[in-house]
């Protein structure tokens, strides 16, 4: 069978400039970014190249060149109620190299007057300062000294003449303020080196580090039968394929238009927002989708669904769902800056995701640190219902309740906190162990503490989950406050 390549497909050889360097070669960037770049490429808008930096030492660069950089993207799941396949193939990615070996080749194109972006998500180091990394080092161990590295070879290949050549940096690390987080360590890493006021005037003026927010699902590589029926159907071989959902998010902020019109490419797809405050798309994403995931986690196992797809099959459980997002997270988070329309259609997009059919996202693995997620994701969703309708969030009650009986009946769950709470059951009866909970400051929940008419409710609903089957509690739920 043939391999994919430029030479095998039609349209794919590329002349454009390129334009972008990509720190990482995961599946999130190459699903979400270069899925982007590429749409607007294809229709004439971006017209740039992606160069990409394979940042670890893990593997080698192989695997890209052996098809000619080309890949495809396998879109699965569920829009608008409706479910979609499509298959995206990807040309914009003209090269790709290796941080270890190809330091001088990427050095090259830092200088390049083409250059206008660069995107990270890097997995090796991350986001943090090394005070002790060496900025003449070939390369420099974090990517935030390599990027100095590269600026500071940018700024004196300019010399006088580096007004206008600062570049787009926009780290999609999942990490609160990135870009500034990013610019904050470069900025120091330029004193660590005394690099000079110039380089760090430099820095602030012409370079602009934008906060980011991605959302896509990308489980990554598609499965042996998958991987045969796009054989048979493409009647080629792709080893680089991937599969994504339909849902996507990227969010940037800046409120600059130079950076608007550098960053072109976002008029290719109403998934890329470009906004001076990202904070919006964050509380969408924190509240409706996490949130809702960590509300109905343990509810979800008790009832003895292994995957979200499965739960969200069981007509009880979506219309818990449904409840839990629309009626009491969505009435939770309506203010100044977020809409009831723009949370009633993200609240659609999360019933959408969870129902996809092609995804194998387990339960389990969602509980990872529960009793975190519980306290920053869904604390101050509990609060704002119980103040704003002065009345008892029936699904969230549920779901707490459920997390706390969860921890009674598995001691494995992968929470810091899973053990204490867990003696604490064998301690305690039912009405203690909730106010034992709610009392201990390093669980991070005291504020429920004096939320009486919610507490009664966890109480109450540990009760019914104890004596019935889950699945009953819920449809008796769905059926008394409908």
């Amino acid at each position: 069978m043939t391999k994919l390549s430029r030479s095998s497909i039609e349209g794919t050889e590329s002349t454009n400039p390129e334009k972008v360097l990509q720190f990482g070669t995961g599946v999130l960037l190459r699903g979400l970014p270069d899925y982007f770049i590429n749409k607007a490429n294809r229709q004439n808008i971006f017209n740039g190249d992606i160069v990409i930096v394979k940042s670890t030492n893990r593997g080698g660069t192989d695997e890209f060149s052996d098809q000619d950089n080309l890949y495809t993207i396998h879109i699965k799941g569920i829009e608008d109620g409706e479910e979609i396949e499509k298959i995206e193939l990807v040309t914009s990615i003209s090269r790709v190299l290796s941080a270890s070996k190809d330091w001088d080749e990427i050095k090259k194109l830092a200088v390049s007057d083409d250059l206008k972006v660069i995107i990270s998500n890097t997995t090796e180091v991350g986001i943090e300062l090394k005070e002790d990394d060496l900025l003449s080092a070939n390369p420099p161990l974090s990517y935030p000294m390599k990027l100095t590295a590269l600026l500071w070879a940018r700024y004196q290949y300019f010399k006088d003449n580096s007004e206008g050549k600062g570049l787009v940096v926009l780290p999609t690390e999942l990490i609160s303020e990135n870009g500034k987080v990013l610019k904050d360590i470069v900025l120091r890493l330029a004193e660590i080196n005394k690099l000079g006021a110039g380089f760090i005037d430099w820095l602030q003026k012409e370079n602009h580090f934008c906060n980011t927010l991605v959302d896509r699902i990308v489980p990554g590589k598609l499965s042996a039968e998958g991987q045969q029926q796009a054989i048979e159907e493409l009647g080629y071989v792709d080893d680089l394929a991937i599969m994504a959902e339909p849902f996507r998010l990227w969010a940037i902020e800046t409120s600059s238009e130079k950076v608007k019109d550098i960053l072109s490419f976002s008029q290719a797809d109403d998934g890329i927002i470009i906004s001076p405050d990202i904070t919006k798309f964050k509380e969408l994403k924190l509240r409706l989708l996490n949130g809702s995931h960590t509300f109905s986690c343990a509810l979800a196992i008790l009832s003895g669904f292994i995957t979200v797809n499965e739960a969200m099959q069981d007509t009880d459980f979506l219309n818990y769902m449904d409840k839990l997002l629309n009626k009491e997270i969505v009435p939770s988070i309506v203010g100044p800056a977020i809409s009831e329309a723009d949370a009633s259609e993200f609240a659609k997009s999360v019933i959408d995701r969870f129902s996809n059919p092609f995804l194998n996202h387990q339960w389990q693995s969602i509980s990872l640190n529960y009793t975190s997620k519980m306290e920053l994701r869904n604390l101050p969703l509990i609060e704002s219902f119980t103040q704003r309708k002065q009345a008892v969030p029936q699904c969230m009650a549920l779901g707490f309740a459920a997390y706390l009986l969860l921890l009674k009946q598995q001691s494995n769950v992968q929470d810091a906190h899973a053990p204490r709470i867990h003696q604490l059951w064998k301690e305690n009866s039912t009405e203690q162990l909730v106010d034992n909970v709610l009392g201990v400051e390093e669980f991070g929940l005291t504020k429920l503490k004096s939320n009486n008419g919610f507490v009664d409710a966890v109480k109450q609903y540990i009760n019914d989950l104890e004596n019935e089957d889950p699945k009953v509690v819920i449809k008796q739920l769905n059926q008394s406050h409908s």
